[in-house]
């Protein structure tokens, strides 16, 4: 096996950078779809009804589910500030098979259990699934086209969301239970993923020329990871208070965009899980693929904030135009979707990609995106807490256009000020 390893990795090593491009988009785009057939599928259920929860009361079913995911999840960000930032490119893959397979494990786990209990079982799903993303960005980052491959890996998960639900919906259909549908639903996909997984630890390091251009890419120990954040404080702890409004706005759009759409009038469409991803998709890529031609650092960065800000104003804008009656329900869920994620992938990707860079800084980009993912699912547990039991009456679609305004209006403001802030902290270093 190591041998095969080893020829892949060569050739590769020595392919022309469009085929070499086209196979880690492949491999990572793959592994990251496939991993949201163990994470979101069950969100495509309705779980109705209350369940009594200790020293809380009455609670919604499924946002128990949610709150109790998230929380392992949120978890898992925390923890892989230390264990991302630190993991050694060996060891990448083997710790990728581990968190998988455990995830799903805890997917018959909640099969199994009765409710309430099995929620239990959503929260140690949580805990490793966390670490995906950082670990598979980590074969992409530090190389020159680097943004058109994170731009691709980004597209799985725009398109996942939406397809894994559409799949539950119809495992659900032959008649599984809405306990046992997300085993099942990640079971489908298990080969697949365990093929993509193989693939990705073929894919060789970056070269010298990649390293000239991005700067090299090292684990981060606890030392540096500290004094990268001392030193970059004002900038760093704007963009994390905006992820935590930013990544509860989308993880609410994900964990119960079926009750906006059945709210819309769109009940018996489930193929609209995916089909309004597709657009959503292109248009991230368009955006943010097109960066790696971008060749200065610091123009870049700037660039990729620019897109950032671009999104958020979409959501407030898009939002209005639906409430004024001048788009349809289906188009408002398209444009504030690609809003949402214009401003909320550069985070896994380019944005701190090109910032390590334009600092000059020796170290990971999984460190930055970990710091502030972690208090972002944070705020996803706030606002569902909040939506229950400070507006347990006010409907999800409601809900969600003021949560729209206020994403909207609060990211902008915080997007300038880190494009001020990090603008003149990259032109003192260059």
């Amino acid at each position: 096996m190591e041998a095969q390893t080893g020829r892949v990795e060569r050739w590769l090593s020595a392919a022309p950078p469009a085929v070499f491009g086209l196979y880690a988009i492949v491999a990572s785009f793959t592994t990251y779809f496939c991993m949201y057939a163990i994470r979101k599928p069950f969100s495509a259920g309705t779980f109705e009804g209350l369940v009594a929860v200790p020293f809380v009361g009455d609670v919604k079913y499924k946002i128990v589910l949610v709150i109790s995911q998230l929380l392992g999840y949120t978890l898992s960000k925390f923890l892989g500030i230390k264990i991302v930032s630190e993991m050694s490119p060996a060891g990448r893959a083997g710790a990728l098979l581990a968190i998988l397979l455990g995830a799903h494990g805890a997917l018959l786990l909640f099969a199994l259990l009765p409710a309430p209990y099995n929620a239990v079982a959503l929260f140690l799903n949580g805990v490793p699934l966390g670490m995906v993303w950082g670990l598979v960005f980590s074969f992409l980052e530090g190389r020159r086209t680097t943004e058109a491959l994170a731009a691709g890996l980004s597209a799985s998960y725009v398109l996942a969301d939406g397809a894994v639900k559409s799949i539950g919906r119809w495992v659900i259909d032959q008649g599984i239970s809405e306990r046992w549908m997300p085993f099942t639903t990640g079971l489908l996909f298990l080969p697949l993923l365990l093929l993509a997984v193989g693939a990705l630890q073929r894919i060789p390091p970056p070269s010298a020329e990649d390293v000239a251009a991005r700067v090299k890419r090292e684990p981060m120990m606890g030392e540096a990871r500290w004094a990268f954040f001392r030193d970059n404080m004002p900038g760093l702890l704007a963009l994390m208070t905006l992820l935590v409004l930013l990544t509860a706005y989308r993880d609410f759009n994900s964990n119960f965009e079926r009750e906006i759409w059945d709210a819309l009038g769109y009940h018996d469409s489930p193929e609209l899980f995916t089909t309004t991803k597709i657009p959503i998709a292109l248009g991230v890529l368009a955006a943010l693929g097109g960066l790696f031609v971008l060749r200065d650092n610091r123009a870049a960065m700037n660039a990729v904030h620019g897109v950032m800000i671009g999104g958020s104003l979409l959501v407030g804008l898009a939002t209005a135009a639906f409430q004024l009656g001048l788009v349809s329900g289906a188009t408002w869920m398209m444009l504030v979707g690609l809003g949402l994620y214009l401003a909320y992938v550069p985070f896994g990707s380019a944005l701190f990609e090109r910032m390590i860079a334009a600092l000059g800084v020796v170290g990971t980009a999984g460190f930055l995106i970990y710091l502030v993912d972690a208090f972002g699912y944070l705020g996803s547990v706030l606002v569902l807490l909040y939506k229950n039991f400070g507006q347990p009456n006010l409907s999800y679609l409601d809900f969600y256009i003021g949560f729209s305004y206020l994403t909207s209006a609060v990211c902008v403001v915080c997007f300038g000020f880190s494009l001020v802030y990090f603008n003149g902290r990259a032109a003192k270093v260059g």
